[in-house]
């Protein structure tokens, strides 16, 4: 029988368990194993303090720092052996769990647990001093070997400063050890050294590189207390330098690479690998779409990992209360920094990248999220006085919504005394996101004012945004321009190779091929992170809904008429705030389905309370783009039920919406701009287009044609004079603009003489032939428009139209149009394909047509064919005559051409009457002239100003269009004028006795006649 092993005691398993974990030896006894060091000193000391030669937890220290402190040529360098003792520990750790000895089990994790605890601590004072023990370093880069140990925790190996650490693997537990609990002072140096690595890991990568392994690496540092103060104390987590700038921030701070990450296009110096245009989007036409698909979702999950870890990073620092307002100084170093990013020429070597300002925006909105609630709960929580008392963002320079920068300095100096100090609970700090209630101090509280953390990410976001997002949205839209630009021109220069082939312009093709190619990458690197992600819009949209009413709640909330006087903290919010708005819903609007679920109530109230009230928002251009947001939203362009009950069901809507477009109609007259006489075309053909729509609309035509009967002689007659002004202006340059397109096609057509130019003489020539094209194109569209306008609205408004400032001025339009489409100079106007022009003569002559009948079918006092004919320029009798001739070819409604013509023959009595009633009057004293027309005056009124007397409906008519005496320019208004009744009275009485006179010389001449012909009887019968 078997003899029984002896059971080791408590002691002896401890010694083995120590020698495993620390690969130590007290007696040299030849080990194979190479990696275990005989501590013949340590033996020696030991013996000589009569203890046994057992390794022991009394022992372990003396024996870590004799491992460590000892010259062994074949050992594990300190670094590597001290993790691998923590490693074998653990192991050792998982065997004495299996122990059936309870005691000794007890026993034997107190000192595992210690053994860990020591290779920890030892670990922590090496990489703090790493002179400390001797020992070759194999870790040749200059990173820090607790990197890859990081990485293997967070996920994949990566490859660093030219060594490959795959295969290193972080012990469980062992990182939790190294950062908790442990010592700032000690840990600082090793971190600084870890974030240093970090930022240099993501360094120029793109959104096809390997970032989310530095990333969560970041996210996992940054959740210990020590590793978060240690990052917002690195002398790198704001940069401190004489150059800082922002784009010194984006590439030099911390976190700065880790925001760079992006798909974006960047300045070559600053360019990312692997570039995601030419890995995705190289040669995209090409490509099947299913591969441009996968390229879309590929960008957006990986860009949407990026926002997500990136938010959660700034999560974890601003619930600390000890790092929190470091993160609130970082961000606003950012916002400051790039505040020129907001200019139209933006310098790449100075500003952050359009990549980095995107992401901040997408984690800014992540940070909002708490407070976008449906109801918008916590609204009350923004103080506007933020914008003026901040010290922490440079709010106070950005152009307001109305006040200058005078009277915003004059605010905020009346108001610098009434600064309100919110104060901080403990109970707040504690739950700083979650309840969105903490709050921050900027330096000294006694100093300045505290502000509640939903206040400050509020305006913090709407700057990033601006900075962000919509200038992405500005750029993407001008590289469309570009790309259609560059299309055009590479299509002209196709036609004049095919024409006339030259080798420059061979190159001038390709060159413009090439770049065509580049912007198309671009474009679709822009569509992939930002077009194509929901998410990112949707957030936006939340947020600048909160925006829109918490800038309502400013003014009294969602209630028309707004107060005659516009409060001074609205007045003085930065006018980005809205103009960002605006842009935000036109850009959403333009992407399917990106409105889906969105609440539009909202915006659409706030866009008709501000659209015409430039008492509230000064700058016409930002209240024409509430008209482009809303010209998106009409159901026939957004394909939309819920955009639709916006305008057929929506109580403001209904009410207001009408009256507020013919105001805005009128005030884009004048904008204060150089451009503003071209401007005005473009924005009137987007009001043109809403009251097209809203003409077709029950209610809403019911409330125009009560507005046209209320506002007869105010905003419907100014808004028809304008309507004409436009008409007359576009149909005439559109109409000369073909005379000279058929005079360059002409040219081309002569191939004989054509060919003998000069090539470049040809490249001109061709260039202003297109030129000419589109001005021609979009000439014609406005003018179709107009006169549309003014067709199908005169069939049921015609009063306005007849008033006496007015009708004369309708009459010579007409005459006008009249005489271009009918008269002698028609067959000039022909055009090959008049289609491609929008030039639509049929069509436009019956509007024309149509627009005549419609007057005097309301003309009850028969003024019209007078002024029909008081039209020098124009009219002639026979043009009626000839215009019924082409209606009845083209097929017009016969009783509409039947009343057209009798119209004629009204005219021609009437142009023989006033033939009469002018040889009548015979020579007029020059002092009843008007002289500004030089016609018999009817009801004369003095100018205040110059004191000069002229006829009423003369300088109404003036006024429409300037509001100006036309003598010296001083402001006139037609309430300002004087009735020259003691004039009127002599003028009256002019016309009474040239009619008494004429009667009289016709008495006259009628007895003179009867006498002749008794005389003559007589004669003849004697």
């Amino acid at each position: 029988m078997a003899t029984r092993k002896p059971s080791r005691t408590p002691a002896e398993i401890e010694d083995i368990i120590l020698r495993k974990i620390f690969l130590v030896s007290l007696v040299d006894s030849m080990e194979n194993d190479s990696r275990i060091v005989y501590l013949e000193m340590s033996a020696a000391e030991i013996l000589s303090e009569g203890k046994e030669l057992k390794l022991s937890r009394d022992l372990m220290e003396r024996i870590i720092i004799d491992r460590l402190s000892g010259n062994f040529p074949a050992a594990e360098p300190p670094f590597q052996y001290l993790l691998n003792c923590y490693r074998r520990a653990y192991e050792e750790g998982k065997k004495i769990a299996s122990m059936k000895d309870k005691d000794v089990r007890s026993e034997m994790e107190i000192v595992v647990k210690q053994a860990k605890k020591l290779s920890v601590s030892y670990c922590r004072i090496h990489l703090g001093n790493p002179d400390m023990f001797p020992g070759e370093d194999t870790n040749k880069s200059n990173v820090s070997p607790l990197l890859p140990l990081v990485f293997s925790e967070v996920g994949s190996s990566i490859e660093f400063g030219g060594s490959n650490s795959s295969g290193i693997s972080c012990p469980p537990g062992f990182l939790e050890e190294f950062f908790r609990d442990a010592d700032y002072d000690s840990m600082e140096p090793v971190l600084k050294q870890l974030y240093e690595d970090l930022r240099g890991s993501v360094l120029k990568v793109s959104a096809l590189g390997n970032f989310q392994q530095p990333l969560r690496a970041l996210l996992l540092l940054v959740n210990y207390p020590v590793g978060a103060k240690a990052l917002v104390n690195h002398p790198w987590w704001i940069p401190k330098s004489v150059y800082l700038n922002g784009r010194v921030i984006e590439m030099t701070s911390i976190l700065g690479p880790f925001f760079h990450v992006s798909a974006l296009p960047d300045h070559a110096i600053f360019k990312s690998e692997p570039d995601v245009g030419q890995s995705c989007f190289s040669e995209a036409s090409t490509r099947r779409p299913a591969d441009l698909l996968s390229s879309f979702t590929t960008i957006k999950t990986v860009m949407n990992n990026l926002y997500d870890g990136l938010a959660e990073v700034l999560r974890c620092l601003l619930k600390n209360t000890n790092t929190r307002e470091n993160v609130l100084e970082y961000l606003a170093e950012v916002i400051n920094r790039n505040s020129s990013r907001a200019h139209l020429q933006v310098d790449p070597l100075s500003c952050a990248s359009s990549g980095m300002f995107v992401n901040l925006s997408a984690v800014m909105l992540r940070l909002c999220e708490p407070f976008l609630d449906a109801n918008l709960t916590k609204r009350d929580k923004l103080d506007p006085k933020y914008v003026f008392h901040s010290n922490r963002l440079e709010l106070r320079g950005l152009t307001a919504l109305h006040a200058s920068s005078e009277e915003v300095s004059e605010f905020i100096n009346n108001d610098t005394g009434n600064v309100d100090i919110l104060t901080n609970t403990s109970d707040v700090q504690n739950r700083l996101l979650q309840s969105q209630d903490a709050t921050s101090t900027s330096g000294n509280a006694s100093e300045k004012a505290k502000y509640p953390f939903i206040c400050e990410c509020f305006f913090m976001t709407a700057r990033v945004l601006n900075l962000g997002v919509l200038k992405a949205f500005s750029d993407f839209k001008h590289l469309v321009q570009d790309i259609s630009r560059c299309e055009d021109t590479l299509s002209s220069f196709k036609a004049m190779q095919g024409q006339a082939p030259s080798p420059q312009l061979q190159q001038d093709i390709s060159r413009l091929e090439k770049e065509i190619e580049l912007y198309s990458q671009e474009k679709l690197c822009y569509e992939a992170q930002i077009l194509r992600d929901g998410g990112i819009l949707q957030r936006a949209l939340s947020y600048y809904r909160l925006m829109i009413v918490w800038l309502v709640g400013l003014v009294g909330g969602f209630k028309m008429p707004l107060p005659q006087t516009c409060p001074k903290e609205f007045a003085s919010m930065p006018e980005h705030f809205v103009e960002d708005t605006m842009e935000l819903l036109i850009f959403a609007s333009r992407i399917p389905r990106a409105l889906d679920g969105v609440m539009l109530d909202d915006f659409m109230n706030f866009i008709i309370m501000f659209m015409a009230s430039p008492e509230y928002i000064r700058n016409p251009y930002l209240r024409a783009k509430m008209v482009e947001v809303l010209n998106c939203w009409m159901p026939q362009r957004s394909g939309s039920k819920a955009t639709e009950t916006l305008f057929e069901g929506h109580p403001l809507s209904l009410e207001y919406l009408v009256k507020n477009l013919l105001k805005l109609y009128v005030d884009i007259e004048f904008t204060g701009s150089h451009t503003q006489f071209y401007d005005k075309f473009n924005i009137r053909h987007n009001i043109a287009e809403l009251l097209e729509y809203l003409w077709q609309v029950p209610s809403h035509r019911n409330v125009w044609r009560k507005i046209a009967k209320e506002e007869e002689k105010g905003v419907y007659l100014n808004f028809l004079n304008f309507l004409i002004n436009d008409s007359i202006y576009l149909l005439d340059e559109s109409l000369n603009k073909i005379l000279e397109l058929k005079e360059l096609e002409a040219e081309m057509s002569n191939t004989v003489e054509w060919e003998s130019r000069p090539a470049q003489e040809r490249q001109e020539r061709t260039r202003l032939f297109h030129s000419q094209e589109n001005i021609i194109r979009i000439d014609m569209k406005l003018a179709n428009e107009d006169v549309g306008l003014l067709a199908f609205t005169s069939e049921q408004i015609t009063a306005p139209l007849l008033l006496p400032e007015m009708v004369e001025r309708v009459a010579s339009m007409l005459n006008y149009f009249l005489l271009q489409l009918v008269g002698p100079q028609r067959k000039s106007l022909t055009l090959k394909d008049p289609e491609k022009y929008e030039f639509r003569p049929k069509l436009l002559l019956k509007q024309i047509v149509n627009i005549y009948v419609n007057l005097a079918r309301g003309d009850k006092d028969n003024i019209f064919p007078s002024a029909i004919i008081k039209d020098g320029r124009s009219y002639n009798e026979q043009l009626f005559g000839a215009a019924a001739d082409v209606l009845r070819r083209i097929g017009e409604d016969a009783r509409i051409t039947q009343e057209f013509v009798g119209l004629g023959e009204k005219a021609k009595i009437a142009a023989s009457e006033a033939m009469d009633a002018e040889a009548a009057l015979g020579d007029i004293p020059d002092e009843f002239l008007d002289p500004i027309q030089y016609t018999l005056m009817r009801d004369p009124v003095i100018l205040p100003s110059s004191k000069i007397t002229v006829d009423r409906p003369v300088i109404q008519r003036h006024l429409l269009s300037d509001m100006t005496d036309p003598f010296n320019r001083s402001h006139l208004t037609a309430d300002m004028l004087i009735p020259d009744v003691e004039l009127k009275t002599k003028i009256e009485d002019f016309i009474k006795s040239q009619d008494l006179k004429r009667r009289e010389e016709r008495l006259s001449s009628q007895s003179t006649k009867a006498t002749i012909q008794t005389t003559d009887t007589t004669t003849l019968i004697d």
